[in-house]
C-alpha cells in the first residue's frame, strides 16, 4: 500500500522537485514551470501558504514521475 500523500505548499514542492533534479525555467504569475534535464516538465502553483490539493499534487507527481516516497524522504 502506498503512503498517504503529505500536505505540501507549492514552495515546499518546488524545493522537493529541485532535490530531484528539476530546475525552475520560468514563472508565469504564481505558477512556476519546472523542467528536468531529461525533458520532464511540470507546473507548480505557489499561492502563499496554501496547501496543494491532493488531486493536483497527484497530477504533478505523475508529470514529474516521482512517488509519494520521494515526497517524504
Amino acid at each position: 500500500m502506498s503512503p498517504r500523500l503529505p500536505a505540501l505548499t507549492g514552495k515546499q514542492l518546488v524545493d522537493i522537485l529541485r532535490r530531484h533534479g528539476f530546475e525552475p525555467t520560468r514563472q508565469s504569475g504564481s505558477h512556476v514551470i519546472m523542467k528536468h534535464p531529461d525533458g520532464r516538465r511540470t507546473t507548480v502553483p505557489v499561492h502563499s501558504s496554501r496547501d496543494l490539493g491532493r488531486g493536483l499534487l497527484g497530477r504533478i507527481m505523475r508529470d514529474a514521475d516521482i512517488t509519494a516516497d520521494d515526497l517524504i524522504g
